[in-house]
């Protein structure tokens, strides 16, 4: 499965209503698939809702050491490739960030995100966790 920032969220904070749910999924999943923006991503928003950053950048630094976690990282071609798959659909709302997903999840045949972005229901993908 891909990890998106928002499964990443719900697993490394205790208190969201998903955590349980979230770990439980992280910890079963076969194969699991994470590249860097999600990681800067997670970073910042983690800032934004004034989480521990020590915590936060340990667990980021777990997730890329991991041999559990493949990490992908973003070249410009995958980024340009990601840019245009937005110029192309003006009408979504998807981020930079989840067009690289959508992108990478196609290229290695991944069907499920740990996420709770819609976003990824709307590309064609499973969403494991629901608002």
């Amino acid at each position: 499965m891909l990890l998106d920032t928002s499964g990443l969220l719900s697993c490394f904070d205790a208190r969201d209503e998903r955590h349980a749910v979230a770990a439980q999924l992280f910890r079963s999943a076969p194969r699991r698939v994470i590249h860097n923006y999600v990681l800067a991503e997670f970073v910042a928003l983690c800032h934004a809702r004034r989480l521990n950053r020590p915590a936060c950048l340990a667990f980021v630094a777990d997730l890329m050491d991991s041999p559990q976690v493949e990490v992908r990282w973003v070249d410009e071609p995958r980024h340009r490739a990601a840019f245009e798959l937005l110029r192309a659909q003006t009408d979504k709302t998807y981020s930079l960030c989840d067009a690289v997903s959508f992108l990478l999840m196609r290229e290695i045949g991944l069907s499920d995100a740990l996420t709770t972005d819609r976003h990824f229901e709307q590309a064609g993908f499973v969403r494991l966790l629901k608002a």
